[in-house]
């Protein structure tokens, strides 16, 4: 198991190590300055990645201040829950277990402070087909669609932390 950097006092080199691999996946995700990254890693719930920088994961929990369409959705449906803004794994990296320690890490967290779910979303429009197999493997099911930009939809999932069972069912229908 790899030591896990807390990325809101990371040093300036691994947040621009992660800025490079975030925008190398920004398709999946959205393209970041190193400032802005660092400014999501300090109001995040959790942000981490390895030493290496070869990964990372920032998530916030319903109380942030963040205006991002696929949160807001989770907000207007659920009350306690943490949502994954991004998990980015290299490439050349897939398949050593990075992201299912991320995520590990990141359910202990929410358990310890109270929550019972995990939510984020995967693209199908562009689609995603190695983000949709690692989120099915991690137990997350569907639970909504949106399309928060144009050319762009997403698929709401979620994990429950208490029962490892179906996704619970949502305050309001989608």
């Amino acid at each position: 198991m790899r030591q896990l950097v807390d990325l809101a006092r990371a040093p300036q080199a691994l947040l621009t190590r992660l800025r490079a691999l975030n925008d190398a996946h920004a398709e999946q995700t959205s393209p970041l300055t190193t400032e802005a990254l660092a400014d999501l890693c300090r109001a995040a719930f959790a942000a981490w990645a390895p030493e290496d920088g070869s990964a990372f994961l920032i998530a916030f929990d319903e109380s942030a201040d963040y205006a991002s369409p696929n949160f807001r959705w989770f907000c207007d449906r659920y009350d306690r829950f943490v949502y994954v803004d991004r998990i980015v794994v290299a490439g050349d990296r897939r398949g050593e277990g990075m992201g299912r320690q991320l995520y590990a890490a990141l359910f202990e967290a929410a358990r310890a402070s109270g929550r019972a779910r995990v939510a984020c979303e995967v693209n199908r429009v562009p689609p995603n087909p190695v983000s949709d197999a690692f989120h099915a493997r991690m137990g997350f099911a569907r639970v909504g669609e949106g399309s928060p930009a144009p050319g762009k939809t997403v698929r709401y999932l979620l994990r429950p932390l208490d029962t490892g069972g179906p996704a619970p069912i949502p305050r309001e229908s989608d």
